[in-house]
């Protein structure tokens, strides 16, 4: 059977700050056959994006396809102009974003800008597109077919948006569609009916892709082959089940382990023998907008929250996005001040207001954010990061202070040549770790993990999970670890906190998860984890009134 896509020892290089030039893919080879679907996974910089965007004879500002040949239906998208690859862009190939959100004009009818391609190419008279497009919506099972192209992309859904953008690229019948971790920013539930309707859509029109991911389980469920990849090189392709199940590389046995992280163990749990509450927080109410007659603020996103966390043990908080997980870390932590409920930490109430609280109590309860990025002064070098906590908290100067940095350097597994980089400077995974050195060199009882590993690929957040638990055992920490990673949860946390709509809805522990005495709404957050089996999706059923009852899509 002749090929469709033809990789042939792609090569590209990139130009440095420095104005050095060198090679991010180096000779990538592979095939994809009308109608099949292949997976390119692995860590970030691996060059997924990279490869995948050479389909469209693009590359990103300062790289350049620099050998190889990469032809689509028969044609060369490294030797076409630029004026006969945009011809070939969302004809023959097209591509869906990871965020959606940002692929869409907000000021521009969501209809308008679906139909787009077919204007661009003159593919169909513009009532015609319409009809089309409103076809793709039902075949997408988006809600109000009809009438949503009416819409703006601030009235749909991200779940829905991210639909509405596969519809954008499948509107002129390509053959082949590339998706570039379509579902990363999605909930699992939602994620759930997104993979449904991508995986039916392609299968009836007999389309080809090349799904871009480092989820293994959600590759598992769409891809019919894998090509895994490491620093611009394939280190391994093969069939899905051939992958998934006899895996012949270490790169790939070492992501298929990483994806089910080692629980933490009922012995560690056992060394701790006081156990007093550390933390307790009672009938919790914070949320955002105006203060209301009743002293409530407008939008309430922790309704009466409870819960505790005992010394040198964890809890898990886990729900979808919205359900106020770290609204509760920040109401906690005092950046947030609640409007109503307790907090005791260590005994002793503390302020609503972190500005009120006193340093010692700063001190002792630290938080760590999601987003490295964000949280880590890009102007600072880590040394200068690390130690403004060492002297506000502790006095620390000088050489005192030099040491102190390296021992947290050291704690966190970064080797001392970092200290002078800045934030800028480092991987996904060191920024994360200098997060970390941060909060611990406060001296904490209490650290709130607030999805410290949501940004990090599959290898790297299970090293740092083995980071934490290491740090606990050395240092008698308390973690209260927030995330929509169940996986994750179960391999650090000695119980877990179910959130949903800002309340509590029921607290369990990891032997107890997937239980028939589970909320209902437990039941169909965990039933909807994706597994390592590519018959999962496929065979997975949920009770419909829970999904109308609880998913937001």
């Amino acid at each position: 059977m002749s090929q469709l896509v033809e990789i042939r020892d792609l090569k590209v290089s990139a130009k440095t700050d420095a104005g050095r030039t060198v090679e991010i893919i180096k000779g990538v080879s592979f095939d994809i056959a009308p109608g099949e679907i292949v997976a390119l996974i692995g860590e970030s910089g691996s060059g997924k994006t990279t490869i995948a965007l050479t389909l469209m004879g693009h590359c990103r500002p300062g790289c350049r396809i620099s050998g190889g040949s990469v032809r689509v239906d028969g044609q060369d998208m490294v030797t076409l102009t630029e004026r006969e690859r945009a011809e070939v862009r969302g004809t023959k190939v097209a591509y869906v974003p990871q965020s959606a959100a940002a692929a869409f004009n907000p000021s521009a009818t969501i209809m308008d800008q679906v139909i787009e391609v077919t204007r661009i190419h003159g593919l169909m008279p513009p009532e015609q597109a319409r009809t089309l497009a409103v076809e793709l919506f039902r075949a997408l099972s988006l809600p109000n077919p009809d009438s949503i192209g009416e819409r703006y992309p601030h009235q749909v859904s991200g779940g829905q948006l991210q639909r509405l953008s596969a519809a954008m690229a499948l509107i002129g019948s390509p053959k082949v569609v590339i998706f570039d971790e379509p579902t990363t920013a999605l909930d699992v539930t939602t994620q759930i009916e997104v993979l449904r309707a991508f995986k039916a859509v392609m299968r009836k029109g007999g389309i080809a892709g090349v799904y871009v991911s480092h989820d293994l389980a959600v590759v598992a469920q769409i891809a019919d082959r894998i090509v895994v990849l490491r620093g611009g090189e394939v280190q391994e392709s093969g069939s899905t089940d051939q992958i998934l199940h006899r895996a012949g590389h270490p790169y790939t046995r070492q992501l298929l382990a990483a994806f089910e992280p080692v629980p933490r163990s009922p012995e560690e749990a056992a060394r701790v023998t006081d156990l007093r509450p550390l933390l307790e927080v009672d009938k919790l109410v914070a949320g955002y907008g105006p203060i209301q007659a009743d002293g409530l603020p407008l939008v309430r996103a922790l309704k009466s929250v409870s819960l505790s966390v005992q010394r040198g043990r964890n809890l898990g908080i886990i729900g979808e996005s919205g359900c106020g997980k770290s609204t509760l870390a920040r109401a906690i932590a005092g950046i947030l001040p609640r409007r109503g409920g307790n907090i005791i930490f260590d005994g002793r109430e503390l302020s609503p207001d972190a500005r009120q609280r006193s340093r010692e109590e700063l001190r002792t309860l630290q938080i760590v954010f999601q987003s490295a990025d964000t949280a880590l002064n890009p102007a600072k070098s880590v040394e200068d990061l690390l130690g403004r906590p060492l002297t506000f908290y502790h006095g620390l100067k000088g050489k005192a202070r030099d040491q102190r940095v390296d021992q947290l350097l050291d704690m966190v597994h970064l080797p001392k040549t970092v200290r002078h980089r800045r934030a800028t400077e480092l991987s996904g995974g060191q920024k994360q770790r200098v997060n970390f050195a941060r909060a611990l060199a406060a001296d904490p009882k209490l650290i709130l993990c607030d999805e410290i590993t949501s940004a990090l690929d599959t290898v790297v957040a299970a090293a740092i999970i083995e980071l934490l638990k290491e740090l606990q055992r050395e240092l008698g920490l308390s973690y209260l670890f927030i995330s929509h990673d169940l996986s994750v949860v179960e391999a650090i946390c000695d119980e877990i906190l179910v959130m949903y709509a800002g309340e509590k809805i029921e607290q369990l522990t990891p032997a107890t998860v997937g239980s028939p005495d589970n909320h209902p709404y437990s039941r169909l957050l965990f039933s909807s984890t994706p597994k390592l089996d590519p018959t999962w999706l496929d065979s997975l059923e949920q009770d419909p009134e829970l999904v109308r009852a609880y998913c937001r899509r």
